[in-house]
């Protein structure tokens, strides 16, 4: 079944839009007195005091930039945020209302220009490089950086033909995948969202970290993830109406699965292989997976849509070789539908996963708390889905 190219429109441009930004709380706090109780980013550039965060949430920037007329940051999908100059020559500004938890990008507007942020690291989306910023989160012990066993990140380059080119991605093996040459491993396929790249899921989504410590508590079975570019053609905003899934399917389906099954110690079969993938990620999974199930069994849309029992009819064998579903949305994606912003390409979210349930399907349906369309959502979902794959 070939896509309809205004529902990749649409949902991309959502993603695009929420994503890119990060999500602002969606609740105004009381008008109170600001604490003075901030503290640097954990994704500052080394030795940089700003941005910062409060224990309530604000964010304060300081941009130095003497020759200036107007500064301001634009974060969380909301007008930019002013700046105003101080006698020292630097902009300094504080968010009027408290951010979501988790990460968020931003972009400096400086006399009209777009710029970076020099005081914190950069992260892809957006298709370019934004500035990132952590608020830390009251369950932010699921991704921190613990004293256990790590798995390692590695990048691949793997032949395209279909393309042309070589391309890359990141492989995630879990811990002791070096010790036992015989031990064989599941895989998970991992998608970013619109505008982002295979890069993300690390370095925004700290998929590493939350594998890490969900097998050193024992929650989850070790596996494989695979994580790369999910677009073959030029994502450039304006552009997503060209935007096929079809030769980034032949790219995943022909070239890069065989690729990791001859190059990493897998159980290359469908019972043991998944994908999943946050926002655009989703929908692509959505309709790969639907079209693809002697390939792939477990299949996790986060914030990507969802299967309906209609999709279940028409995918032959799906009762049979779907091990699970998993659908997971922000609470606050799943409230009044904004313009360009449907609850789930495929029908209503939660009905769809409790219609499947009831259909003999295991199918699992996840809110994330006080989330919007961001990656402290896809984190958690990611959190939630694990532990999930590949029982036997």
């Amino acid at each position: 079944m070939k896509p309809p190219t205004i529902a990749v429109v649409l949902l991309s441009l959502f993603g695009a839009a929420a994503g890119l930004f990060g999500a602002a709380a969606g609740a105004q706090t009381p008008a109170t007195a600001v604490k003075e109780d901030f503290k640097p980013s954990t994704l500052n550039q080394p030795g940089q005091e700003y941005p910062q965060v409060n224990s309530q949430r604000h964010a304060r920037f300081r941009i130095v930039a003497p020759q200036a007329q107007s500064v301001s940051v634009s974060l969380g999908g909301r007008e930019g945020t002013p700046l105003r100059k101080g006698e020292d020559g630097a902009w300094t500004g504080t968010t009027a209302a408290p951010l979501d938890e988790g990460f968020h990008y931003y972009r400096l507007s400086v006399d009209g220009g777009t710029f970076n942020d020099p005081g914190a690291l950069h992260f892809y989306g957006s298709t370019r490089w934004e500035s990132g910023i952590e608020v830390p989160a009251g369950d932010q012990d699921f991704y921190a950086l613990k004293d256990v066993p790590h798995g390692r990140v590695e990048q691949v380059l793997f032949p395209s033909k279909s393309t042309g080119t070589v391309r890359r991605a990141f492989v995630y093996t879990p811990p002791g995948y070096d010790r036992d040459p015989s031990a064989r491993y599941p895989v998970l396929y991992l998608q970013h969202g619109w505008g982002e790249d295979e890069t993300a899921w690390s370095n925004q989504g700290r998929a590493h970290l939350i594998m890490d410590n969900l097998i050193a508590a024992g929650n989850t079975r070790p596996f494989l993830i695979v994580m790369t570019y999910g677009m073959t053609n030029d994502a450039r905003i304006g552009g997503l109406a060209k935007f096929d899934v079809g030769p980034f399917r032949t790219v995943l389906l022909n070239e890069l699965i065989p690729y990791v099954d001859a190059h990493f110690r897998t159980l290359p079969d469908a019972a043991h292989r998944a994908m999943a993938g946050l926002s655009m990620g989703g929908m692509e999974t959505r309709w790969i997976t639907l079209e693809h199930l002697d390939t792939f069994s477990h299949i996790g849309l986060f914030s990507g849509g969802s299967i309906s029992p209609a999709d279940m009819k028409a995918a032959p064998g799906f009762r049979e070789k779907v091990k699970l579903v998993f659908v997971g949305y922000g609470s606050r994606e799943l409230g009044a539908p904004r313009a360009g912003a449907p609850a789930g390409f495929g029908g209503d979210p939660r009905a769809d996963a409790e219609a499947l349930a009831k259909a003999g399907i295991r199918s699992v349906f996840y809110v994330s708390p006080d989330t919007a369309h961001e990656f402290q959502s896809w984190r958690r979902c990611l959190r939630e889905f694990a532990p999930l794959l590949f029982r036997e």
